[in-house]
């Protein structure tokens, strides 16, 4: 199987090694990665700011890199959320009929890379080991766009060695979303110390997601306020493994 890789450009500009992660997992499971080079954003950013036009450009040249892939993964479910729910508005508004059916013959292969995994792959034990304590904040596109549901602890719930520190309030939003925190920075970072009282709790070594974009939010807080806790995209807890652990990667 073929797999190409939307990144993401916060991902490939901020945490390339999430990139990695996920080229270091698909490989390990069998999966041919391949990486669009002219690749760039989703369009979330414009479209959440009211530049439609901007946004269409990004959303018809993702259709047009991606159009003939096999299947599409995306280690942010931010991202994806944007292409499912937002994708549809833009092309009904902008697009024109070869758009929309192309969009829609694509839409069915965007996975999130949860989703991949477990729906497409079929795989919930991906061979990775990762001994330390963690806890999973669930982003609020995850939980309330595409409902990951339980995907994310049935993938950590396999990882040999790692020891889950369950959230309180784990639906509860860490303040970032994009623009938001910008626009509205008192009650971004009002609702941040509150999400962040609750990671702390945990007594985990690390607090994962599938979201860098949260993780950014969180794990800047945490190092201002010396919490002890570091941030790590799930994708790089699944490439951990007992023969090339994550920290020797680092």
């Amino acid at each position: 199987m073929r797999a190409s890789l939307f990144i993401t450009c916060y991902n490939d500009t901020l945490f390339p090694e999430t990139g990695r992660a996920v080229v270091s997992l698909l490989e390990r499971l069998g999966v041919t990665p391949d990486f669009h080079p002219k690749q760039t954003c989703c369009g979330q950013m414009h479209a959440n700011t009211g530049f439609r036009g901007e946004a269409f450009s990004q959303a018809k040249r993702f259709v047009r890199l991606y159009q003939d892939a096999e299947t599409i993964v995306v280690p942010s479910s931010s991202c994806v959320a944007m292409i499912r729910d937002q994708y549809p508005g833009l092309f009904d508004e902008l697009g024109n009929d070869t758009l929309r059916r192309e969009f829609a013959a694509l839409l069915p292969r965007v996975y999130e890379l949860s989703e991949f995994l477990i729906d497409r792959l079929g795989v919930e034990d991906v061979g990775a080991t990762f001994p330390h304590r963690v806890t999973y904040h669930a982003s609020c596109h995850g939980v309330r766009a595409l409902h990951l549901g339980d995907r994310p602890y049935r993938l950590l719930s396999k990882v040999r060695s790692l020891t889950q520190a369950p959230l309180a309030n784990v639906d509860r939003c860490c303040g970032f979303g994009g623009t938001f925190s910008i626009k509205n920075a008192e009650v971004s970072s009002a609702m941040l110390q509150v999400k962040l009282q609750d990671v702390v709790a945990t007594g985990a070594e690390y607090c994962t997601a599938l979201d860098n974009s949260c993780l950014m939010h969180l794990g800047g807080a945490m190092h201002r306020q010396y919490a002890g806790i570091m941030t790590i995209h799930l994708a790089e807890i699944l490439a951990s493994t007992e023969a090339s652990p994550w920290e020797a990667t680092k």
